[in-house]
């Protein structure tokens, strides 16, 4: 039996290497896109104690789910950084059902200066956390607030946790006080 193999033009194979190229590299060097459950993005925002106007940061923001709950729910200036063209794009289409005024950006959140969060809310592997630990945290300033779904600060005592709910499939969520 021969299966048909597909036959791409060269700015068809152009167009998927730029979109694959950021694609990858966001999952290396941040995290897979791996959406949110909306209870956890409920137990996220609560926990992070979020106030009116409060500057929140989703490094990673994928659909957006989040900064848009936080911008509707608790009024604050959410702002989400997605650098995987594909997910961007899809979030954006998603801004359109969420009616919020927050933003979602497509850019590298390695290369944002974030100095003014007052919430900075993130998803990301072991490396990442570790990479975000030197190279972010020295940057913010006091009283920050950092909640991480699912993967410590390695080396900080968190503020506040919430448990890993195994019967919900809900990760631990870590929050640290600058």
């Amino acid at each position: 039996m021969n299966i048909p193999m597909p036959h791409f033009s060269i700015p068809e194979i152009i167009v998927i290497i730029i979109l694959l190229i950021p694609t990858c590299y966001a999952m290396i060097t941040g995290a897979p896109f791996v959406p949110t459950p909306m209870e956890q993005v409920n137990r996220m925002l609560k926990i992070a104690g979020i106030k009116n106007n409060d500057r929140l940061y989703d490094l990673g923001s994928g659909d957006g789910r989040l900064v848009h709950k936080a911008a509707r729910e608790y009024g604050a200036n959410a702002v989400g950084y997605e650098f995987s063209p594909l997910i961007y794009v899809w979030s954006k289409f998603l801004t359109l059902f969420w009616h919020s005024k927050a933003k979602i950006k497509y850019a590298n959140f390695w290369n944002k200066d974030i100095s003014d969060a007052d919430i900075i809310v993130c998803y990301l592997l072991p490396p990442a956390m570790k990479r975000f630990k030197l190279r972010m945290l020295p940057t913010l300033k006091k009283g920050t607030i950092i909640v991480s779904h699912a993967f410590p600060l390695e080396g900080l005592k968190p503020w506040k946790s919430l448990p890993r709910l195994r019967e919900k499939k809900l990760g631990p969520v870590w929050v640290y006080k600058i």
